[in-house]
C-alpha cells in the first residue's frame, strides 16, 4: 500500500515537472507574439508611411491579423510532425522558429532606412511567427492533455492558459516597466525592439528545457497509417467543424478583451496609453489566476457544461460590457468591466486545448487540434483588431459590438449540440 502511494506521487510530480516544461516554452511562445500586438503603439509609425494614428494602427493589426492567416499553416505542418515524430520533436522546433521572428522584428529597419521593404519585411517576420505558434498550440495541448492525470485533467490542462495569458501579461509587464523608464519619444525611436530581444532569448532557454520531456506519443500512434493525414482528420470531420465553430466565438470574445482591449480603451475610450497598460496588467493577472479554479471547474461539471455556460453569458453581457467601456474614464470601472468579461471567457480558455484533445484519438490529435484551433482562429480571432479598426474607420464602430455577441451566440449552438467529451471522448478510454 505504501509502495502504491509513493508510486503514485512520484508519477504525479513527473507529470507536473512534464506540464511545467511544456508550459515554459508555451509562455516563450505567446510573450513573442504579443509584444507586437503592445508595442504596436510606438512602432506603427516606424514602419508605415506617415498618417492619423487609426490609419498605422489598422496597418499593424492587418499584419498582426496576416500573422494568424500563417496557423493553419503551423497547425497542419507541426500537428503532422507531432502525430509522426512526437510532440516533443514538434514543441523544439516551434519554440526555435518563434526565436527566428523575434530577432529579426527586433533588428528590422524602419520605412524612413529602406522605405515599402520595411512593412513587408516585418509581415515575414509575423508570418513565420504566425506559422510557430500556429504549430504550438495544438502540440502543447496535445501533450499537456496527455500527460494530465485523469479525473484532474481539466484542472492541470488549464495551466496552457496560464502560461498562454502569462505571455500576454509578462509582455504588457514589460512594456509598463519600459514606460516608466523611457519616454514616449524612446520607446518610439528604439524602446520597442527590446521585448523581442528578451523573447528571443527567452525562446533559446525554452529550447533547453524542452528537451528534457518525455514523448506522450506511443510507436503504435505515431507509425499508424492515419498518424498526422488528412485521411484520419476526414474520418473526424464532424468533431473537427465542432471546434472551429465553437474556437470562432470563443477565441474572438478573447482577443478582444485581451489584446485589443488596451487600444480600444486608449483608441476608443481616450485613455492615456500608459494607464489603459497598467490596467491591462492587472486584468490579465486576475484573468490568469482564474484559469485553474475555472479549470478545476470542469473536472466537477464537465466540458459541454463549461461551453454552455460561456456562450449563454458572452451572448447576453459581451454588447453591454464594450458598450459601457467605450465611455469609461475611471480606471476601476474599467478594470472591473474588463475582468467581468474575462471572467466570461475563462470558460472557454480554461478548457479550450482540453476539450479539443479529448475529442480526437492519438493519432491524429496533435493535427486535428492545431488544424482546427488555427483556422477557427484565423478567421475570427487574429482579425479581431482589424475587423474593430474597420468599424471604427467606417463610423459603425458598434457593428463591432453586435458581431462578437453573434459569434458567442453560434458557440453556444454548437455547445448545445455537442456531446460532452469529458465523459465519451478518447482522453478518457486512454487513462
Amino acid at each position: 500500500m505504501i509502495k502504491q502511494e509513493i508510486s503514485r506521487a512520484a508519477d504525479t510530480r513527473k507529470r507536473i515537472w512534464a506540464i511545467v516544461g511544456a508550459s515554459s516554452g508555451n509562455l516563450v511562445e505567446w510573450f513573442d507574439f504579443y509584444v507586437y500586438s503592445f508595442c504596436a503603439i510606438y512602432f506603427a509609425p516606424a514602419f508605415f508611411p506617415k498618417g492619423d494614428s487609426t490609419t498605422q494602427l489598422w496597418n499593424t493589426a492587418g499584419v498582426f491579423a496576416a500573422g494568424f492567416l500563417m496557423r493553419p499553416i503551423g497547425g497542419w505542418l507541426f500537428g503532422r510532425i507531432a502525430d509522426k515524430h512526437g510532440r516533443r520533436t514538434s514543441m523544439m522546433i516551434s519554440v526555435l522558429m518563434m526565436c527566428g521572428g523575434s530577432l529579426m522584428i527586433a533588428f528590422l529597419p524602419t520605412y524612413a532606412a529602406i522605405g515599402a521593404a520595411a512593412p513587408l519585411l516585418l509581415l515575414l517576420a509575423r508570418m513565420v511567427q504566425g506559422l510557430s505558434v500556429g504549430g504550438e498550440y495544438g502540440t502543447s495541448a496535445t501533450y499537456m492533455s496527455e500527460v494530465a492525470p485523469q479525473g484532474r485533467r481539466g484542472f492541470f490542462a488549464s495551466f496552457q492558459y496560464v502560461t498562454l495569458i502569462g505571455g500576454q501579461l509578462l509582455a504588457v509587464l514589460v512594456l509598463v516597466i519600459m514606460q516608466q523608464f523611457l519616454s514616449t519619444e524612446e520607446l518610439r525611436a528604439w524602446g520597442w525592439r527590446v521585448p523581442f530581444v528578451l523573447g528571443a532569448i527567452g525562446a533559446v532557454v525554452a529550447l533547453y528545457l524542452r528537451k528534457s520531456l518525455t514523448e506522450t506519443a506511443s510507436a503504435e500512434s505515431r507509425n499508424s497509417k492515419d498518424a498526422g493525414s488528412f485521411s484520419g482528420l476526414w474520418k473526424h470531420k464532424r468533431a473537427f467543424l465542432t471546434v472551429v465553430g465553437f474556437t470562432a466565438g470563443g477565441s474572438l470574445m478573447f482577443y478582444t478583451f485581451t489584446t485589443y482591449m488596451q487600444k480600444y480603451l486608449v483608441n476608443t475610450a481616450g485613455m492615456d496609453a500608459k494607464l489603459a497598460s497598467g490596467i491591462m496588467t492587472f486584468v490579465l493577472l486576475v484573468y490568469m489566476l482564474m484559469q485553474p479554479l475555472f479549470g478545476a471547474l470542469s473536472d466537477r461539471i464537465g466540458r459541454r457544461n463549461m461551453m454552455l455556460c460561456f456562450g449563454v453569458l458572452g451572448t447576453l453581457f459581451t454588447l453591454p460590457i464594450l458598450h459601457l467601456l467605450k465611455d469609461v474614464s475611471d480606471p476601476y470601472s474599467a478594470f472591473a468591466l474588463a475582468t467581468l468579461a474575462l471572467v466570461i471567457v475563462s470558460f472557454y480558455t480554461s478548457i479550450s486545448g482540453l476539450i479539443k484533445a479529448e475529442m480526437f484519438p492519438p493519432e491524429v490529435r496533435a493535427l486535428c487540434v492545431g488544424l482546427s484551433y488555427a483556422v477557427g482562429n484565423a478567421l475570427f480571432g487574429g482579425s479581431a483588431e482589424f475587423v474593430a479598426f474597420t468599424f471604427k474607420g467606417w463610423g459603425v464602430e458598434s457593428y463591432f459590438y453586435w458581431y462578437v455577441t453573434v459569434m458567442c451566440a453560434i458557440a453556444l449552438l454548437i455547445s448545445i449540440r455537442m456531446p460532452d467529451p469529458s465523459k465519451v471522448g478518447y482522453l478518457k478510454d486512454e487513462a
